[in-house]
């Protein structure tokens, strides 16, 4: 099923380019034949067999290679609004695990999870989609998650695709939810993480405090129509007067409510995993976020988009899998 998926994904895109300078040529002759000059077919096809035969290249580098780089990206969020009990302290972002992109390549998986253990983080931040299409993908993958660790542990939401919009065997959107359930308590009960669903947690450090506040799945109207489970209002309560970093899945909740509906500080997001495909350092991913891959300050406040770390299409071109660590510093 997934080579059958593969293959299908190589045909349509090889028939998309194909299909241009064949566009141009038909357009050109049937303009030559009104304006009484020929057109030949040769530069044409050539042009399109030279385009699959690129775009043939990119996916196979970016499925056999590209799909199994990963990267450490540092970040500083310097403010006085930071505890000083809090200065240096490390948090590992990661976004989007879809652990079936690891049924084929466990060991990668594994490999991912050492790297993420040997960056002694204080805390682990996981901003949603454990997994793309079924729940038995995290059930195959349980061992290999549990060795993730960290001084004040790992704390998690739920995605878009934690809503099992795409397992066909649920009818409905009640269903869904339930099976959400499941997954939030799944990875409570057997990975060891504390989900947090519309709900906040105090981090505790050298007499000072400051929380961590997760929605379910919410957007902002940017992207395509989903389950939306989140509260913000009800995530925050309790943080009043706080440090708070906030876990949501779609960056484009930053924007949408909360930048003017609260003071939070940093939101931390995934969701759009920067399209897969970067061109001259530019994310695909522009064309339906605003805000969509890296770092964005706004008076002081930070949103941090992670391009993830597993993939819905299976191939990542100029766009490795990204773990994330953010150093908190006192100003």
């Amino acid at each position: 099923m997934y080579w059958r998926y593969v293959i299908i994904l190589a045909v349509i895109m090889g028939i998309i380019v194909a299909l241009i300078p064949h566009i141009i040529w038909f357009i050109t002759l049937i303009i030559g034949k009104i304006a009484g000059f020929r057109v030949h077919y040769a530069a044409f096809g050539w042009t399109a067999l030279a385009l699959v035969g690129i775009v043939w290249s990119l996916l196979a580098y970016g499925h056999f290679v590209g799909m199994w780089r990963s990267e450490v990206n540092e970040v500083t969020y310097a403010s006085a609004d930071v505890p000083k009990g809090f200065d240096d302290y490390r948090i590992v972002h990661i976004s989007d695990l879809h652990v079936d992109t690891f049924d084929e390549r466990p060991e990668a998986l594994k490999a991912i999870v050492d790297r993420i253990n040997k960056l002694d983080a204080d805390v682990i931040l996981f901003t949603g989609d454990m997994q793309s299409v079924g729940m038995q993908a995290v059930c195959n993958h349980a061992s290999t998650l549990q060795q993730l660790h960290a001084r004040d542990g790992v704390k998690s939401v739920l995605g878009n695709h934690d809503f099992f919009l795409y397992d066909l065997d649920l009818k409905s959107d009640a269903q869904r939810c339930a099976a959400a359930d499941t997954l939030a308590q799944y990875e409570s009960d057997h990975l060891g993480w504390h989900v947090l669903r519309n709900t906040s947690e105090r981090l505790y450090r050298n007499g000072d405090s400051i929380a961590i506040a997760g929605v379910d799945n919410i957007n902002g109207n940017q992207g395509f129509a989903t389950i939306q489970k989140g509260d913000l209002k009800k995530a925050l309560q309790g943080t009043e007067g706080l440090f708070t970093i906030l876990l949501s899945h779609d960056p484009s909740h930053w924007r949408a409510e909360v930048l003017p509906e609260s003071d939070v500080q940093i939101t931390l997001s995934g969701h759009t995993h920067a399209a897969q495909i970067r061109l001259f350092g530019k994310s695909l991913a522009q064309v339906s976020f605003n805000e969509c891959d890296g770092r964005y300050d706004h008076d002081g406040r930070m949103l941090y988009v992670n391009a993830g770390i597993g993939c819905t299409a299976p191939f990542r071109i100029n766009c490795p899998s990204e773990i994330t660590v953010i150093t908190l510093k006192h100003q």
